[in-house]
């Protein structure tokens, strides 16, 4: 305990500190995602940085100049922490959950490192559906009513009883697919017997079964200092595998942003009546929070309502929202980081919308099929970007398919006609073996114009 409570000190005093945010010079990023690859092309557009090193990478991060790669897996603790010490590394931008939630930032801070990214205790936001809800409860965050089960004879009891479907969440980290929503009871009993069954291993050994709402839902994310929180455009992302909304839940199958179902003034109140409270909470606890909070929310006829926290950017909204960042965003983490966002400059945000569709391989998200030869003729721009996630490149320089997400096309544009005709036109130009993508991504803001308020 005393190496944490030193940790929480010196994080503590680096308030009172001034700092000379110019001096991020090289920065690491963790992951091999779309995620990282879209923070790293954000990353390196600061005019400070020199280099943006990611470990371990995919087969597109050295397409972005002044990327890197560094053949380290995520969960190699010790690997990082000798490769980050030894680079000298100013900033280190963790993207996945599962390093956050074993506590690499923790590990990574003890030795002196400056890290964007929640420490293990912050963690449990995303890693414990459990924690969270009671965080909620105490910080007065409207979400769905829920109740937390063990076994599954208390759980099909409680759904007797309820006579109503219910969401099954498992309540620890799933990548991104622990949830069903059932649209009867009978389909509920079933997601409760499989996930009792082992479908999500040790993280839905407890499961939180929650009331079902209704409305649209809108990802709301808040990089924050600890004390402080500054607000990104909302996004809007597609989980189901199939067009019209239909088949498995995956990771995210597409995004866009600015997500009109939140004017500046709402969003302004889901800081104030979600963000806001939850880092205070937090706090509370004695969590000194440094990093993303992202709030997945559904807005119901009473409300926004949080439908989860996760404690990291969204994926594939991150790679929707990283164009439409300045070249400030690199020290604006840093600053974060530091527990200094008083001191980081704006964060120049455009106004233009943004658009992104994952390809996917054949199989997605229950066995996706790897090995596949990726072919691209998409020509790249200022408006045209193209995030790698799931690729590899063989020893003779071919890309090949190496997950379930395999590329994603994003534009942006004056609307989101003009952001998703330029996406769709790229995806054209990409092929594999069992390319898989949803052609109506976006298809509720479409033909209208981003300033348009929908209402439902």
């Amino acid at each position: 305990m005393k190496g944490s409570q030193d940790q929480s000190s010196e994080m503590q005093n680096s308030r009172s500190i001034k700092h000379d945010l110019s001096q991020i010079k090289r920065i690491l990023v963790v992951g091999n995602g779309g995620r990282e690859n879209a923070l790293a092309w954000a990353l390196i557009k600061c005019p400070e940085v020199e280099g943006v090193w990611v470990a371990p990478g995919n087969g597109g991060t050295e397409n972005h100049p002044g990327c890197m790669r560094l053949e380290i897996k995520a969960s190699d603790v010790k690997g990082l922490l000798e490769a980050s010490l030894l680079h000298q590394f100013n900033l280190i931008v963790i993207g996945p959950e599962i390093p956050l939630a074993d506590g690499l930032a923790d590990v990574l801070r003890d030795s002196g490192l400056v890290v964007f990214g929640p420490g293990a205790d912050g963690a449990k936001l995303e890693a414990s559906k459990t924690w969270a809800k009671e965080l909620m409860s105490e910080a007065s965050v409207p979400t769905a009513k829920h109740w937390t089960v063990s076994k599954k004879e208390e759980a099909l009891a409680l759904l007797k009883k309820q006579q109503r479907p219910l969401v099954v969440k498992a309540d620890g980290l799933a990548a991104g697919k622990g949830v069903t929503v059932p649209d009867s009871i009978e389909g509920t009993a079933k997601a409760i017997k499989e996930a009792f069954t082992g479908k999500f291993g040790v993280a839905g050994e407890t499961l939180v079964l929650e009331e079902l709402l209704q409305g649209p839902e809108v990802s709301v994310f808040g990089l924050c200092d600890g004390e402080r929180i500054i607000l990104l455009p909302a996004a809007q992302d597609h989980k189901r595998l199939k067009e019209g909304d239909l088949g498995p839940n995956t990771g995210g199958m597409g995004a866009y942003a600015p997500a009109p179902l939140l004017n500046s003034n709402e969003l302004n109140n889901v800081q104030k009546l979600v963000l806001e409270p939850i880092l205070n909470a937090m706090k509370e606890r004695g969590i000194d929070y440094r990093g993303v909070i992202y709030a997945g929310l559904m807005i119901t006829s009473s409300g926004a309502k949080v439908i989860e926290f996760n404690c990291r950017f969204g994926d594939p909204e991150c790679q929707t929202l990283m164009p439409l960042m300045g070249p400030e965003l690199a020290r604006v983490l840093y600053a974060c980081a530091l527990g200094c966002l008083d001191q980081a400059p704006i964060l120049q945000i455009s106004n233009n919308c943004s658009a992104c569709v994952v390809a996917a391989a054949s199989g997605y998200p229950e066995a996706a099929r790897t090995g596949d030869l990726i072919t691209s003729k998409i020509k790249l721009s200022k408006s045209i970007q193209l995030f790698h996630a799931g690729t590899i490149c063989d020893k003779k320089g071919n890309l090949l398919t190496s997950g379930g997400r395999v590329l994603a096309v994003t534009a942006q544009g004056k609307d989101f006609d003009q952001a998703f005709s330029l996406v769709y036109k790229g995806l054209e130009q990409i092929s594999f073996d069992g390319i898989t993508y949803r052609n109506d991504i976006g298809n509720q803001v479409r033909h209208s114009h981003p300033q348009d308020k929908k209402e439902y």
